[in-house]
């Protein structure tokens, strides 16, 4: 729908224009704005590197995309380049996520531990606002293979965690959910902020949001849900055409993406996206000074990274990034492949390109010398490796007879 590959001209022409269209620092009357471009003793802008760097110009012209842009009004300043964070919100949302076209809100935020926490910080704000609840009535419930950002928003925002435990299928055990949720209950908690995962920073796995959804509704308690897709926003929507980890799921209210991960745009590009009507609750009035106020938890974030991500999905369009993704499987499935001809123990969801090898069949050589990455580096009990594009056969290969030799010797 919104997703199209565009030639590097029509990218170009495309964000230049889009540049055009912001303020003129040097030839208009822009006063009373406390920014400029980047310090042109640093930074020059006539660089004749920038006429053909329409990502590098943005990062110079630095735009400020203060605010959520999918909402009715935004700083006048900056709008051209605001329109085309809309359409990569727009790509994110409909063509990736399947969301109705005007259904949500969303904004490119410096990360997914950034979007997570906002995700958590609207549903605190909407259950005090609409159910007069107080913080202590309210909590997180995740898994303990979920992303350390629970464990930031619950501390930031004063409210409870429990953490469930994973089954020997690594999806979230039945009685464990029961049990913390019993227990919630016991402690007076009424309100549930649900975040389901979309592949785990360490494993690749994926929850059952069901799993979630029917005991709560057996114990009757008001929730809103979460996915974290911040590892496989940009991978698992593609290696699973029947995922249920997207907005035609009614019951999932929002969701984080990361596109400094699979999607490699520059570190500090988070991308989050929620239904219509919620990101409000995260409006910060006090902010009048600012064309349309604030929602964001970040506040002034660079525009830059913003173009960068239309860039990358524009580069490739739906077709090519199918296709990317489709080497990643079966890179993964090779590598797969070898370890079990080797009687090596690891876990690998079907639709991950993510591997994690219990650490007793390495050693800490190979994993320092290959640059495994331990589940904890105090006392590892799993190795991962990540099929990114950089992880071609030929390295993969370099391990494994690594892992033959130490097997040999």
């Amino acid at each position: 729908m919104n997703w199209k590959k565009l030639s590097s001209q029509e990218l170009r022409n495309r964000v230049f224009s889009a540049l055009k269209r912001n303020k003129n620092y040097a030839e208009e009357m822009v006063l009373g704005i406390p920014a400029s471009y980047l310090d042109p003793k640093v930074f020059h802008p006539d660089d004749k590197l920038l006429e053909d760097a329409p990502f590098l110009s943005t990062m110079v012209q630095n735009p400020n995309h203060i605010g959520c842009h999918t909402l009715d009004s935004s700083e006048s300043f900056f709008q051209g380049t605001q329109e085309i964070e809309r359409e990569a919100i727009a790509i994110c949302a409909e063509d990736i996520l399947r969301a109705e076209a005007g259904s949500y809100d969303g904004y490119i935020a410096s990360g997914g531990t950034e979007a997570n926490i906002q995700a958590i910080w609207i549903y605190r704000n909407l259950f005090v606002q609409e159910y007069n609840a107080k913080p202590g009535e309210i909590m997180i419930l995740c898994s303990e293979h979920s992303h350390y950002s629970m464990d930031k928003a619950a501390n930031l925002l004063g409210i409870g965690i429990r953490k469930v435990k994973i089954g020997n299928d690594f999806i979230q055990d039945v009685d464990s959910v029961n049990y913390e949720l019993d227990e919630a209950i016991q402690d007076g908690v009424k309100y549930i902020i649900v975040v389901a995962n979309m592949m785990t920073t360490m494993f690749g796995s994926v929850d059952d949001p069901e799993i979630y959804v029917k005991t709560l509704g057996e114990k009757g308690l008001a929730f809103r849900m979460h996915i974290d897709g911040a590892y496989g926003g940009f991978y698992y929507p593609f290696s699973n055409k029947e995922y249920k980890l997207n907005f035609e799921t009614h019951y999932i209210s929002s969701v984080t993406l990361d596109a400094h991960k699979m999607a490699q745009a520059p570190y500090g590009t988070g991308i989050f996206i929620a239904r219509k009507g919620l990101i409000q609750y995260a409006q910060t009035k006090e902010a009048s000074y600012v064309e349309g106020q604030d929602s964001t938890l970040i506040g002034s974030r660079s525009g830059a990274n913003a173009i960068a991500v239309w860039m990358i999905l524009s580069t490739y369009g739906p077709y090519g990034w199918i296709e990317k993704i489709f080497i990643l499987q079966k890179r993964t499935d090779w590598f797969c492949e070898q370890l079990k001809s080797l009687g090596i123990p690891y876990y690998r969801n079907p639709f991950s390109n993510i591997v994690t090898m219990e650490a007793d069949a390495l050693s800490a050589e190979i994993a320092a010398n290959y640059g495994l990455v331990p589940d904890d580096h105090h006392k590892p009990n799993w190795f991962k490796v990540v099929i990114m594009d950089h992880v071609e056969i030929e390295k993969l290969e370099a391990l494994i007879n690594a892992i033959k030799s130490l097997q040999i010797a």
